[in-house]
């Protein structure tokens, strides 16, 4: 066998191999003679069919199926060696009046190449990178958010301002049925609330739906209707209601906070503000790590150029899934995923160069910590170390659970070397803030 590589540019090349019968032809005559021994043909015992017959039969199958073994390990193998890194898989070119009888068959295959490049990570213009506070506002009205949860409720006999409000959303023509519970202080319509104070159970009153809520996400869950419908809808429905409540906050007392943070792990108001900040700024601290992730990778595309075989990518598209497609298909297909290609070199690139890795002691930590912030959510705050070994083996087990793994403890690693090597400039901020610069 023969194996050699054209270079038709910087980003293409062809690979030639060039098989003769002294590569395969063992290999043939021992799984014919094995056939042979296991055919069953009426007017022959079993074992005693004439080779001949059995050539004719499944030679040339058994032909083409080990040379394309041969092709297959051969090729990969040549590639390994070779230390050619191409994108996609070769492409093998096709030749009309193939003869499978000749003494030498030859192959050619289209090779698409990565391209060589450089990555600079200290950009030349800063990027923000986030840093979400936790300010006083918040903070008191996580205070009262935590006080009527764990307060009393107490029923009412009519609806005052700050109530809670149980009822059902009518409105036939919009298909709109659905029970809630109306919290008057959510309520930005001053008519709405204005129609509602005073009212007692069973009794049915109209709202308009425009202008409803103070935040527009809490219309289409009050009506039981989707987003869409609901950016749209200004419409008069009825609501009529079944019950009438009012939260009494519960006392900020050592019962609420060890309910809350567990035994005397907070003591007064002041601890509860504390702890109430320091969680609430890990979690932003979260957002504003993919906040910043996102825009070092759209920053990194940008400013990173290079040229990608995009002729060789298109066909082989059109080829690799598991129905073929038109070139027009291709073309579309290949433009929705060539920045999401680009990023995979650039970040290969980046990994390579600074020597990053994913250890399996790493990983399994990494899977530990998960567990166990898991099973945090469920109240179980203290589990023992065998207990963790066991379950993180058994999600060690699952490949694809280790592969998700795998790429978010990356992440983090890219995330920490950004950090440290990325031009950025840090913006101190509300979440409110945030939300509106970001999101809009």
């Amino acid at each position: 066998m023969n194996i050699t590589k054209e270079q038709i540019d910087e980003l293409n090349a062809v690979v030639k191999v060039a098989i003769t019968k002294d590569d395969y032809q063992d290999k043939v005559d021992t799984i014919l003679k094995d056939y042979r021994k296991q055919a069953n043909i009426p007017g022959f015992r079993k074992g005693q069919v004439p080779m001949g017959l059995i050539k004719k039969q499944y030679g040339k199958a058994v032909l083409v199926d080990e040379v394309n073994k041969l092709l297959q390990d051969n090729l990969n193998k040549y590639l390994t060696e070779e230390k050619l890194d191409v994108l996609g898989n070769p492409l093998p070119k096709q030749q009309d009046s193939f003869d499978w009888d000749a003494d030498e068959l030859a192959f050619e295959f289209e090779l698409g190449l990565a391209p060589a490049f450089e990555v600079n990570v200290k950009t030349k213009k800063a990027i923000t990178q986030y840093k979400i506070v936790a300010d006083k506002k918040m903070i008191e009205e996580q205070v009262d958010r935590i006080q009527k949860q764990y307060g009393k409720i107490v029923s009412q006999s009519e609806v005052a301002k700050n109530f809670e409000v149980n009822g059902t959303f009518k409105n036939e023509e919009e298909g709109v049925e659905h029970k809630t519970t109306l919290e008057l202080e959510k309520v930005k319509s001053k008519k709405a609330i204005d129609t509602l104070v005073g009212k007692k159970v069973g009794e049915t009153v109209s709202l308009k739906t425009k202008g409803l809520f103070k935040e527009d996400y809490m219309l289409p869950a009050a009506l039981g209707i989707n987003k869409e419908q609901a950016e749209k809808l200004n419409i008069e429905v009825s609501f009529t209601i079944e019950e009438i409540n009012e939260r009494e906050p519960a006392e900020l007392n050592q019962e609420l906070f060890d309910k809350l943070f567990g035994k005397d792990a907070v003591k007064s108001e002041k601890e509860l503000k504390e702890r109430i900040k320091e969680d609430s700024e890990k979690q932003f601290e979260q957002q504003a790590d993919q906040k910043l992730l996102n825009d070092i990778t759209e920053k990194l595309i940008d400013d990173t150029k290079f040229e990608l075989p995009s002729e060789f990518l298109q066909k082989w598209i059109q080829v690799s899934g598991e129905n073929p497609i038109s070139e027009d298909e291709a073309k579309e297909e290949y433009e929705k995923s060539e920045k999401g290609l680009r990023y995979q070199l650039i970040e290969g690139k980046i990994i390579n160069d600074n020597d990053i890795q994913v250890q399996f002691d790493e990983l399994k930590e990494f899977a530990k910590g998960f567990i166990k912030s898991q099973m945090a959510q469920y109240g179980h705050l203290d589990p023992k170390e065998e207990e963790l070994e066991n379950i993180a083996a058994r999600v060690m087990g699952n490949q694809d659970e280790v592969k998700r793994m795998q790429e978010q403890l990356m992440s983090q690693k890219l995330l920490k070397l950004y950090k440290e090597k990325a031009n950025l400039k840090v913006k101190e901020i509300s979440y409110e803030n945030f939300v509106k610069e970001v999101y809009g």
